[in-house]
């Protein structure tokens, strides 16, 4: 008779450790997190709740933003962004702007 034994749970971080590829997913994520750490100052404070960080691929952060009003309003402050972010030592060769599907 053969008992199904189960594995014990595998953390995200240890899965990481053992496959480069997430590994490298997750240092992504956390770079985009810190990007937007680092310009939330700048957001206005209505928006804040309409803006996530999204990949960066090439030196290009993305955005996640709700709608397209966000947009237009996020596209104004972009310089800013990258200003900011040129000065903390977080640089992106651009920002593009995606609005999320709502499904």
């Amino acid at each position: 008779m053969h008992m199904n034994r189960r594995q014990p749970p595998v953390t995200l971080l240890q899965a990481s450790q053992s496959n480069p590829g997430l590994a490298r997913l997750m240092d992504l994520q956390r770079e985009s997190s810190i990007r937007l750490q680092a310009i939330v100052a700048l957001i206005p404070a209505a928006l804040h709740n309409q803006v996530q960080a999204g990949p960066i691929e090439d030196g290009v952060w993305c955005l996640l933003l709700s709608n397209n009003t966000t947009a237009a309003k996020i596209r104004q402050l972009l310089p800013a962004f990258e200003s900011h972010l040129r000065v903390h030592d977080l640089d992106v060769k651009s920002i593009r702007l995606k609005i999320r599907r709502h499904d």
